[in-house]
C-alpha cells in the first residue's frame, strides 16, 4: 500500500513539474481594429480617470477652504 501511494506521489510530481515547463501557443497577432478599439478604450479610460481626478481635487479644495476659513482671506491668527 505504501508502495503504491509513493509511486502516485512520484507520478503526480513528475506531472507537475512538466505542466510548470510547458509553453503555451503564442496568441494571435491584432487586427488593426482591434488595435484602434483597445487605443479609443485605452483613450476613455485615461480621460475619465483624469476627470475623477479634478472631482476628487475640487472636493478637497472646498472640503479645506470649508475648514480653514481664515487661510484662503490672508489673515493671520
Amino acid at each position: 500500500m505504501k508502495s503504491i501511494l509513493a509511486v502516485l506521489a512520484a507520478g503526480l510530481a513528475a506531472g507537475f513539474i512538466a505542466a510548470s515547463h510547458a509553453k503555451l501557443p503564442a496568441a494571435p497577432a491584432k487586427s488593426d481594429a482591434e488595435k484602434k478599439a483597445l487605443a479609443d478604450k485605452d483613450a476613455a479610460a485615461k480621460a475619465k480617470d483624469a476627470a475623477d481626478l479634478g472631482k476628487a481635487q475640487d472636493k478637497a479644495v472646498a472640503n479645506y477652504k470649508k475648514r480653514h476659513p481664515a487661510s484662503m482671506s490672508g489673515k493671520k491668527k
